[in-house]
């Protein structure tokens, strides 16, 4: 059986690959040596966490169930959009690249299979700057929250780094591709009908006050 050809990079688009390889190795190694990365690996998972897919899809799908408010629904169906083309994206241009993790996420069972093994781009930097983004321009919290989604943001694609899941390039497109999210999503930004009728198909409960209610 013929063994299936590896791709030929480029000599240009190796060397910046390789370029990058040996910054970021560079880099988690200084960054380390002047932290105490054991003490602080623990907050590294909480951040991993914070960011995963699976629990911002459940969590946001239970509370679109638990919070039936036609005031919310608008915010809620817009913000399910933006994280759906998250996902699609990061999947897509993962399958593409297929850039290989500095190292493999073996400890995370959802990184195991599918796309998630790949490196380019990181998806936890994406979300997190879509989150951020959101909150901040599209559906605006008080000022004094501006500053902790920030932080949350950039803490969690500095993450990302310090636990060597991800090169410096694969944060850096993580964070432009999530602003790009944001962007199309104020673009799109679905009307109250709109989503509305978006949230009868998804739920069997009808919105109160709302003009699916029966």
């Amino acid at each position: 059986m013929n063994q299936p050809k590896k791709r030929e990079v480029n000599g240009l688009l190796k060397k910046v690959l390789q370029t990058d390889q040996a910054i970021t190795k560079k880099f988690v190694k200084y960054a380390n040596s002047l932290m105490p990365f054991k003490s602080l690996n623990n907050h590294y998972k909480m951040l991993e966490i914070s960011c995963h897919g699976v629990p911002w899809f459940a969590g946001w799908l239970a509370f679109m169930y638990l919070i039936n408010n036609k005031d919310l629904i608008q915010m809620q169906v817009n913000f399910l959009i933006g994280l759906f083309v998250d996902v699609i994206c990061v999947a897509v241009i993962k399958a593409i690249t297929r850039r290989r993790r500095p190292v493999p996420n073996d400890d995370d069972i959802f990184g195991k299979y599918g796309p998630d093994k790949f490196s380019f781009p990181s998806g936890h930097a994406s979300r997190s700057v879509f989150v951020a983004y959101f909150f901040i321009n599209l559906y605006p919290f008080s000022f004094p929250f501006y500053l902790p989604f920030i932080s949350w943001s950039v803490a969690v694609s500095l993450s990302r780094l310090l636990m060597y899941r991800h090169h410096i390039l694969d944060v850096g497109a993580g964070v432009i591709l999530g602003l790009l999210n944001g962007l199309f999503i104020g673009l799109l930004w679905l009307g109250q009908d709109s989503c509305e009728w978006i949230y009868s198909l998804l739920s069997d409960e009808k919105l109160e006050g709302g003009s699916y209610h029966v």
